[in-house]
């Protein structure tokens, strides 16, 4: 009787350094316990300096390995149809000074995009004329209409992003994370394409 393997690829995972790639690195087994160790541990890939920093293994490539390995097995493939490795190298500390300098930029940025904003829709003549509105008087600064609108802009943007420093407030992703996310899809859908080895007009084997 064959049995019945079920492997599921991972979408993504990283490796620290250039060492040899198993099964169990990138996909999760269903097997009996004998079997699933068996199967973790064998070797599909070594990685060397030519892969630079990102291999794409291909489901296709480890049902066929597998299958040059073992017999009597039925290799049955779920979830993604590829895993994307991504190698790291050594990770510096980063230097303070450009870290600074570089909160210093989006800070400045930051402020000028708001006052712009503001300038562009009179957001002074607006809060003038709510004043007039509801005081009968004129008043060049109405810090009560100023002050709580400031305070309440920086909240808004705390609501905004989900988040304060490395805390998230609720589980739901800000549109930021969204937009990073659907960003990181189409990454990996290039880089599948143009790193995938069956994808190589080249590749013969």
């Amino acid at each position: 009787m064959t049995d019945i393997i079920y492997v599921r690829m991972k979408k993504n995972t990283e490796v620290n350094r250039m060492r040899e790639i198993l099964l169990k690195d990138i996909a999760s087994v269903s097997a009996s316990d004998k079997e699933k160790k068996e199967l973790e541990n064998t070797p599909l890939y070594r990685i060397t300096k030519k892969d630079k920093n990102i291999l794409v293994i291909d489901s296709f490539m480890v049902i066929d390995h597998l299958n040059s390995l073992y017999d009597g097995l039925e290799i049955q493939m779920i979830g993604p149809e590829h895993t994307i490795i991504r190698i790291q190298t050594e990770k510096k500390e980063p230097s303070v000074l450009i870290i600074s300098m570089v909160w210093l930029l989006l800070f400045i940025g930051m402020a000028m995009t708001i006052m712009n904003f503001h300038y562009d829709v009179s957001m002074q003549e607006v809060h003038q004329k709510l004043h007039f509105l509801l005081t009968g008087e004129e008043q060049e600064f109405p810090l009560w209409i100023q002050v709580p609108y400031s305070l309440g802009l920086g909240a808004g943007m705390l609501l905004f992003f989900n988040h304060w420093f490395k805390k998230r407030l609720n589980e739901e992703p800000s549109p930021l994370e969204v937009e990073i996310y659907n960003y990181q899809q189409d990454l990996d859908n290039y880089v599948n394409h143009h790193e995938n080895r069956l994808n190589d007009p080249g590749n013969s084997s």
